[in-house]
């Protein structure tokens, strides 16, 4: 799955925001099952008996406030101990001005002007599958080479898609990115002679 098409879709909910579907519309937007998403509208997968609030276990916690400010709430529910009971992954708090949410695995937040959402789109990743990883020291280098070998990654998946649908050949790019990886180490660390690479 490509960022960039979760950032489309996550655009496309902020430009035809719905409060009643928003919830629904983000957990579609990192490929939860529609099926899925069905059932915890009709309220199957929904443990709140609260109104404008949905917990859906090991997923998240999420609410809706008009009248009170966000950042109380979220203050109070991050302490909820339903987080622990239930093994809630975020705690998702809005007035569909401002956005918050809490990792309460990273411990990561988020406190944005909800038109801003697409430019946070990796904040929701485990509910696609991918862990966020984080160093404790981040050379701002070593965050920049990542992101180009991602938009590199990316942009060849998406101009080969045909090729790259088998696990196999996705296997294969893999290794082929590995070893890219190595050959770049390998010129900053005088491996290769100069300019070789």
């Amino acid at each position: 799955m490509l960022i960039e098409k979760i950032e489309d879709n996550l655009n496309k909910i902020v430009a035809n925001l719905n409060k009643d579907t928003f919830i629904y519309d983000l957990l579609i937007a990192y490929q939860q099952p529609k099926a899925t998403i069905s059932r915890l509208k009709k309220g199957d997968y929904n443990l709140s008996n609260i109104n404008n609030e949905i917990i859906w276990k090991k997923k998240l916690l999420f609410h809706q406030v008009t009248n009170q400010d966000p950042h109380i709430k979220i203050d109070e529910l991050s302490k909820n101990s339903l987080i622990t009971k239930y093994n809630l992954r975020f705690v998702i708090v809005t007035n569909f001005k401002i956005f918050l949410a809490v990792d309460t695995k990273t411990k990561q937040t988020l406190d944005i002007p909800i038109n801003e959402l697409s430019k946070h789109a990796d904040f929701f990743l485990p509910w696609a599958g991918l862990e966020k990883f984080k160093s404790e020291v981040e050379n701002p280098a070593d965050i920049k080479a990542a992101e180009k070998m991602g938009r590199l990654y990316d942009i060849i998946i998406k101009s080969n898609e045909k090729m790259f649908k088998s696990e196999a050949a996705r296997h294969d790019l893999n290794i082929f990115f590995s070893r890219l990886l190595f050959c770049f180490f390998a010129e900053d660390s005088d491996i290769f002679l100069k300019n070789q690479f």
